[in-house]
């Protein structure tokens, strides 16, 4: 797509107050693709302003109007599928086929699914004597992260949507051109001016000046724990609300009745997937000790085989970042099985898939979210062992168990301290609520859980 040289508010493309600009760099070969505008507080207060105007016709909109134009725009993401992961293979990089799978065909369900919700949503409740609405909360300041682009706008933006709310997307620098596309899909599927906003721009300019502004009601923030705990202090500051999707350090823990080559081939591609820049990918691998050894030698085999399949990682910086945790694990004393340090190739910000095995918990590798394709295996004694080791990080997003029965997998998992467990190779739901215990966030995305952050509640008695 061509890139906006302006925001969109109030339903039509606008200059930037200012004339910074943010340069969009394809990962895989380095080169400049587009520029944007670096938006700053004045763009902010411009999109907000449009937003409030907007918020009370767009809250007084029946559900079922409001579910028309989610599922219009479900419609044109589904057509502009193949510019949509084109757009995203350019500007962060992942191949072609995960981004058609994954980038583009997972924002198609979400927005479904919330076409659905807010037809069906039990907006009015009877409670004894009382009558109880569900108004929503008001406007929205939605932060996204890179790494998903469209999923993470789509899962913020959909049910704020079906709540009533008016939105303003301040989207991550590095993929900016993703969120042009899909202010596009929001205007061409007829959502009121004013409903939703973008305002393109760095965190500490214009996020910042998002999450501070006073006519925002609610912010929702997906990015790094430490970012994370800046916006809920400011927002605490105003008792604004938050819903905060954090960091993760995910266990996969394999008991020893379960499919072991299996269990580990699938967990090695979860990791890999996106190039390991999933908050909720389980990076740590834990085996019991009797099976530990076929464990490594299965994970090292399984890693060996993306080493020309995952794409680069988004930017030099997190290039950097991910090889100086391998360099810090190998310094600590892990094994390198697969993988390693040094770049891959000469051009792109590319690195190894890689697989530490002889990792102890508290290593920093095994505490700390690299956020790129490597995976630690830990080995553990017993079930109390690993749930010890499964618990014993300051993350809680979500996890995987493996068992011979499902009924044993649930037992451990019931027992994790985390928001969402995969069990035995469970599929993807987009209508399960994601999110996290711990510094992993407050809140929930997705399903009906992922609707009620947008909402208030007013009751009134007879």
């Amino acid at each position: 797509m061509k890139a906006h040289d302006g925001m969109y508010i109030d339903g039509a493309w606008r200059p930037a107050a200012g004339r910074d600009t943010i340069t969009v760099v394809n990962p895989a070969d380095e080169q400049v693709i587009a520029e944007v505008p670096a938006g700053g507080a004045e763009d902010v207060d411009a999109a907000v302003r449009a937003a409030r105007a907007a918020l009370p016709a767009w809250a007084a909109t029946a559900p079922a109007e409001r579910a028309a134009r989610i599922a219009a725009l479900r419609d044109v993401l589904v057509a502009r599928k193949d510019e949509i992961a084109g757009t995203v293979t350019a500007e962060l990089g992942a191949p072609l086929p995960f981004s058609q799978a994954v980038h583009a065909g997972v924002p198609v369900l979400v927005a479904g699914s919330y076409a659905e919700l807010a037809a069906s949503y039990a907006f009015e409740d009877k409670v004894g004597n009382s009558t109880v609405y569900a108004e929503p909360v008001g406007v929205v300041g939605a932060i996204t992260p890179w790494n998903y682009p469209l999923h993470q706008i789509v899962a913020k933006v959909a049910p704020a949507l079906a709540a009533g709310c008016t939105v303003v997307l301040k989207p991550a620098e590095d993929t900016p051109l993703t969120a042009q596309l899909f202010a596009e899909a929001v205007d061409e599927a007829g959502v009121p001016a004013g409903v939703f906003n973008l305002v393109t721009g760095l965190g500490p300019v214009a996020g910042q000046a998002l999450a501070e502004h006073d006519g925002v009601d609610l912010v929702s923030f997906t990015g790094s724990t430490a970012v994370g705990r800046r916006i809920g202090a400011t927002a605490g500051a105003a008792v604004k609300r938050v819903a905060l999707e954090l960091g993760g350090k995910s266990a996969n823990v394999i008991l020893p009745s379960a499919d072991l080559a299996k269990a580990v081939g699938v967990g090695v591609a979860n990791v890999m997937g996106n190039s390991g820049q999933t908050c909720s990918a389980w990076t740590r691998m834990l085996v019991h000790t009797s099976q530990y050894d076929e464990a490594v030698a299965l994970a090292a085999e399984a890693a060996a085989k993306y080493g020309d399949r995952i794409g680069p990682l988004v930017n030099a910086k997190q290039q950097a970042r991910v090889r100086g945790y391998i360099e810090k694990g190998v310094a600590e004393g892990a094994r390198l099985v697969a993988g390693g340090p040094e770049a891959p190739r000469e051009q792109g910000y590319f690195v190894s898939p890689t697989v530490f095995a002889d990792v102890t918990p508290e290593m920093t590798i095994a505490q700390e979210e690299i956020f790129g394709p490597v995976v630690s295996l830990i080995r553990y004694e017993d079930e109390d062992d690993a749930l010890r080791i499964a618990n014993g990080t300051v993350y809680g997003l979500a996890g995987a168990v493996w068992a011979g029965d499902d009924a044993e997998a649930v037992a451990f998992a019931r027992r994790m301290d985390t928001g969402q467990v995969d069990i035995n190779g469970g599929r993807f739901n987009p209508l399960a609520p994601f999110g996290g215990y711990k510094q992993s966030g407050v809140g929930r995305e997705l399903g009906s859980h992922g609707l009620a952050e947008y909402l208030q509640t007013k009751s009134l008695q007879f």
